[in-house]
């Protein structure tokens, strides 16, 4: 029996009328269009179908969709800034993180998930947290440095900040 749903997907509050078992994944992909979340294993395995769940990276493909009531959802299309890409999709792409592209967008969202818990990973902890996706083309090495460079790249705008306040305030940057 459909029942309505209420969530924030991508940052739009949303009332979607399903089935409560329903996959999250299939309200994501057929109920709202949003291509970004995959089907890979339906089992929530492969990490294809990864979204951020109140701020959490979740598999989507075996979570019901009654459970994301209330939640806050976010798919690797609403990590954008208007035009302006996220520093990890673009990462991505300065890396050539992406071969098949398959995982890409579940990647994308282990990637943020771990560098808004941890701004400076080194390559283990990046490794440890996309452990859950899945990437049968090999490019993981790619993947990690596009991590890696997210991370640098998001500290140097702060450190650039930083020096120019201490040298507007008769304070030497160091």
């Amino acid at each position: 029996m459909q029942q309505e749903l209420h969530m924030t997907v991508n940052g739009s509050p949303r009332t979607i009328s399903c089935e409560p078992a329903s996959p999250l994944l299939d309200v994501l992909r057929h109920d709202l269009g949003l291509a970004g979340p995959r089907f890979g294993c339906g089992a929530g395995l492969c990490g294809a179908c990864r979204v951020l769940v109140d701020g959490q990276p979740r598999s989507s493909c075996d979570l019901p969709a009654w459970a994301a009531e209330g939640s806050e959802i976010t798919t690797v299309e609403g990590l954008a800034d208007g035009a302006a890409l996220h520093p990890v999709q673009q990462a991505f792409i300065d890396e050539q993180a992406a071969q098949c592209g398959y995982c890409t967008s579940g990647m994308i969202i282990s990637a943020v998930a771990l560098l808004r818990g941890n701004p400076a990973p080194d390559d283990r902890q990046v490794r440890e947290a996309l452990d859950g996706n899945l990437c049968r083309c090999g490019a993981h090495r790619r993947i990690v440095n596009a991590v890696l460079s997210a991370a640098a790249a998001a500290r140097e705008p702060a450190a650039g900040r930083a020096a120019a306040a201490g040298a507007g305030s008769g304070q030497a940057a160091r």
